[in-house]
C-alpha cells in the first residue's frame, strides 16, 4: 500500500532535520511508485496497492482517497526537493479525477472498480499486438521497449502463474536513458511518448471501462478538497482552487441535515448517515487548506464552526480525545481511533487542525484541545510510532517552532501577490499565513482571527508580519527579507551539551 501519510511524515522530519535519509526514503518511494505498474501511465492516478516490491502489479481498482493523499504528497515532495518528476505526478493524479471522477455539481467519486468483463485489470493491460495496431510498427516498437511490452507479457494468471501475453505498462529506465538509445533529446521524446499516450487513451476509451463507485463520501472528498487547494498554492494554478472551492461548497451544501450538522454519504440527490469523527477532522482540514489557497476568510470561519461542531458531539468530556460516533448516535460502544489506516487517523487530523485553528484565530481552547489528545494517546504512540504516523505530522507542529506569517496589503496588487506566491512555492509545513486586506475598511479575517486588527502596510507597501507564538519581528516589505525571517524563525534551538 502506497500509505502516503508516512511519508508526509518523513517530508516534514527531513525539513527539521535537515533532509538525509527522510528525504531519500521518499524520493526513491515515490519515484519508484511512479514508474511502477501501480500507476496508470496512460489515464493516469494511481491504482490501490501493488503485489509485489517492485510496484509492478496492482490491485487495478482506484479510490479516491489515493488519489488525495497521493497528490499531496507529490505536491509537497516536489517544494520540497524541486524535482519535476513529482510535480508531474500531481498535475496527472488531478487531471484524472477532474477528468474522471467528478461529479458535474463538484463533489468526488469513491473509487473505479478493478474490473471489467468479468476481468480484473482487463481494463488496463494490453498485448504487444495491440500497441503496435494502434501505434504502428516504428511507433509500437519504441513504446513497448520504453514501457516494457513483451510478446509473453508480464502479467500472470492466478493461480499457477501463467504468463498472459498481456502487459502492465511500467518504466523500468529514465527518459534520459531511451533518449540516448533512440539518439533524440529529451524534448522530443517526452513529445513523442504523449503523443503515443494519447491514441492509447482514445483507444482505450472504446472498451468497456470498470464499473464507478458514484457514492460522495464526506471524509473522502474533504481529502480531495484538500489536495486540489495545496496543490492550486503550489502550482499557482486557479483552476484547481476552484475546483476545491466548488467540491467544498457541494459538501457544505448537499451534504448536511436540517440541523446543519454533516452528514456522510450522497449519492442519487440523497444524503444520509450521520456523520463520522473523520467527515468532520478531514474536512475542517479541507477547509484550512482553501482559506490558505485563496485567502477567502469564509473559509477560516466556516472550519472553526465545524471544529466546534465536532467538539460538540464526537470529544470525550471525562477523559479526552474524540470518539469516531456521534453522541447522539445509538452504538454499543464508542471506539476513538488513532491508528492510520489506508486514511490518516481522525483523531491525528483532528489534532492537527485543531492547533492550526487554534494559531490561526488565537483560540486556546482549540489548542489545549489538541494538547489534550497529545496527552491521552502518547503512551500508545511510543509503543509503536509507525501505525499513526499522521499523529507525528501533527506533533511535529506542535511542538515547534511554528510560524505565522501575516500579509497585509491590496488584495490584487502585483507586491501582495508577490509575497503570497513566494509562501507557497516554498516547503514550509509549520508555517501558517493569513492575509490581511488592506484596502477593504472593516475586513472578514478580522473577525475570524482578531489580533490580525493590529498589522498595517509599511510605507504604502505590501508588508509580511513574521511571528512565532505571535511575537512578531519588525514587520518587513521585502519578498527576500521575509523567507529568510521565516527560516530564522523555524530553526530548531542548538541542543544544551
Amino acid at each position: 500500500f502506497p500509505a502516503p501519510h508516512k511519508l508526509l511524515f518523513l517530508l516534514r522530519y527531513g525539513n527539521r532535520t535537515g533532509k538525509g535519509p527522510a528525504y531519500t526514503m521518499v524520493e526513491e518511494t515515490l519515484h519508484a511508485m511512479r514508474q511502477g505498474g501501480i500507476f496508470d501511465h496512460v489515464g493516469w492516478g494511481f491504482h490501490r496497492y501493488a503485489t509485489d516490491a517492485a510496484w509492478l502489479t496492482p490491485h487495478f481498482e482506484k479510490m479516491l482517497y489515493d488519489q488525495a493523499l497521493l497528490t499531496v504528497a507529490y505536491t509537497e515532495a516536489y517544494l520540497a526537493t524541486g524535482r519535476e518528476e513529482f510535480a508531474k505526478t500531481a498535475r496527472e493524479i488531478i487531471a484524472y479525477v477532474l477528468r474522471g471522477m467528478t461529479d458535474p455539481d463538484g463533489g468526488f467519486y469513491s473509487a473505479e472498480d478493478a474490473d471489467s468483463e468479468g476481468g480484473e485489470g482487463k481494463f488496463y493491460l494490453w498485448t504487444k499486438a495491440e500497441i503496435l495496431q494502434v501505434l504502428g510498427e516504428e511507433d509500437g516498437e519504441r513504446i513497448s521497449r520504453i514501457f516494457g511490452v513483451t510478446e509473453p507479457g508480464n502479467h500472470f494468471e492466478q493461480p499457477g502463474r501463467k504468463r498472459t501475453g498481456q502487459n502492465i505498462l511500467r518504466l523500468r529506465r529514465s527518459m534520459a536513458f531511451w533518449a540516448h538509445e533512440f539518439s533524440i533529446s529529451e524534448e522530443d521524446l517526452a513529445q513523442f511518448v504523449e503523443g503515443s499516450r494519447q491514441k492509447l487513451f482514445a483507444a482505450r476509451e472504446e472498451r468497456a471501462r470498470p464499473a464507478k463507485d458514484d457514492k460522495i463520501l464526506t471524509d473522502w472528498n474533504g481529502l480531495m478538497i484538500a489536495a486540489l487547494a495545496a496543490a492550486a498554492r503550489a502550482f499557482d494554478d486557479p483552476e484547481y482552487l476552484a475546483a476545491a472551492e466548488k467540491a467544498a461548497a457541494f459538501v457544505l451544501t448537499r451534504l448536511r441535515g436540517s440541523d446543519g450538522r454533516l452528514l456522510h454519504r450522497y449519492r442519487d440527490g440523497e444524503a444520509s448517515l450521520p456523520a463520522t469523527l473523520d467527515d468532520y477532522a478531514f474536512m475542517i482540514w479541507a477547509l484550512i487548506e482553501v482559506y490558505e489557497a485563496s485567502l477567502s476568510p469564509g473559509y477560516l470561519r466556516a472550519a472553526v464552526e465545524l471544529a466546534r461542531d465536532m467538539v460538540t458531539h464526537y470529544w470525550d468530556r471525562d477523559q479526552g480525545g474524540f470518539f469516531f460516533t456521534p453522541d447522539d448516535m445509538d452504538t454499543i460502544v464508542r471506539q476513538k481511533p488513532i491508528f492510520d489506516r489506508a486514511t490518516p487517523s481522525g483523531n491525528s487530523v483532528a489534532m492537527y487542525t485543531l492547533f492550526l485553528l487554534g494559531r490561526m484565530t488565537a483560540n486556546l481552547e482549540f489548542e489545549e484541545m489538541a494538547n489534550r489528545i497529545q496527552q491521552v494517546f502518547a503512551g500508545t504512540i511510543l509503543s509503536s510510532p509507525i501505525t499513526s504516523s499522521y499523529f507525528l505530522v501533527g506533533l511535529g507542529f506542535m511542538l515547534g517552532p511554528n510560524v505565522e506569517v501575516i500579509v497585509t496589503g491590496a488584495r490584487g496588487a502585483e507586491d501582495t501577490q508577490a509575497m503570497i506566491r513566494a509562501i507557497w512555492s516554498h516547503h514550509v509545513p509549520n508555517a501558517v499565513l493569513l492575509f490581511r486586506p488592506s484596502d477593504e475598511d472593516e475586513p472578514e479575517i478580522t473577525e475570524v482571527a482578531g489580533f490580525t486588527r493590529d498589522v498595517v502596510m509599511v510605507e504604502g507597501r505590501a508588508t509580511a508580519y513574521v511571528c512565532t507564538n505571535y511575537a512578531c519581528d519588525i514587520p518587513t516589505t521585502d519578498v527576500g527579507e521575509m523567507l529568510q525571517l521565516i527560516r530564522s524563525a523555524r530553526k530548531l534551538p542548538e541542543p544544551v551539551v
